[in-house]
């Protein structure tokens, strides 16, 4: 496999006797208990569930989902037997919106196959592949020293608070949420309605087509260069370092390089004394 993304045909050629951990990451902003809900219900064949809260996320760090420490991250993933030759398959509901959160996690810890299952669980039912509610059997755990271990180190493509607001002005924020959360007409979670003041608006949701498969590499290239992306370096922000992962995943499909992800985006920049801007514009 080429690229960080997968289809539902290839994923289901796939022998089942390969090092192969397919991970289940849906999750609803308001409704914590909806991703887990509706993997009880149908989830693909001997998927396990991965929380974004519980499993993606640490309980200290700026912004509503700081990252869990490297090691506690590597101990997470050697629980779902994941380990240096295990191939790894994220999915949700979204279009990647979450799945792109593991997907940078363990690409920045440099598990390089990690793959997005293209267009989710909608694409793998509408390609007639089945689905159960049958709990999945409970993953071997790989081991957490040794060779066979996932080894954590250093997250290394993040950025903090302090490091965008004194970026360069060749430095690019773009803002993963909605355009109506980026102008400040609405914000159902965090403390203040806006955007980084001269960050530009780049909606996940730009990146897929109407089936929630993305956009090919040249649709997507045509986007990022058009709003001026590959003149500088790229900070990809969001509510809380989520889907600010999506537009990174979609920047490197475009063949434009990895953008540095400030973890606690919106949630931890409106919760501080950073100016907030308003509007249509950066």
């Amino acid at each position: 496999m080429t690229g960080p993304l997968i289809t539902a045909d290839r994923l289901a050629t796939i022998s089942p006797d390969t090092d192969l951990v397919v991970a289940d990451c849906r999750w609803h902003l308001g409704e914590p208990d909806a991703g887990r809900t509706a993997y009880d219900q149908e989830h693909l064949p001997g998927a396990i569930y991965v929380s974004l809260d519980d499993d993606l996320s640490g309980p200290d760090g700026p912004g509503r989902h700081p990252l869990p420490s490297p090691e506690a991250f590597a101990a997470t993933v050697a629980r779902w037997g994941v380990g240096p030759s295990t191939t790894v398959v994220a999915y949700d509901d979204r279009g990647g919106a979450v799945a792109s959160r593991l997907w940078w996690m363990l690409t920045d810890q440099g598990h390089d196959s990690t793959f997005i299952l293209d267009g989710g669980i909608q694409a793998w039912t509408d390609a007639g592949h089945a689905v159960t509610s049958e709990p999945s059997p409970e993953p071997e755990p790989s081991q957490q020293q040794g060779p066979g271990a996932f080894e954590s180190r250093p997250w290394a493509g993040v950025v903090e608070r302090d490091a965008v607001a004194r970026r360069s002005s060749s430095t690019i924020v773009i803002d993963a949420r909605s355009f109506e959360r980026y102008a400040g007409f609405e914000e159902p979670v965090d403390p203040q309605a806006g955007h980084i003041p001269g960050a530009i608006s780049v909606p996940m949701s730009h990146n897929l087509a109407n089936d929630l498969t993305f956009l090919d590499p040249d649709e997507l290239a045509i986007r990022f260069r058009g709003l001026g992306l590959d003149r500088g370096d790229v900070i990809a922000q969001c509510g809380s370092g989520v889907t600010a992962c999506h537009d990174i995943l979609a920047m490197e499909i475009a063949g434009l390089g990895r953008p540095k992800l400030y973890v606690g985006s919106w949630s931890d920049w409106s919760s501080s004394d950073m100016p907030i801007a308003t509007g249509p514009t950066p």
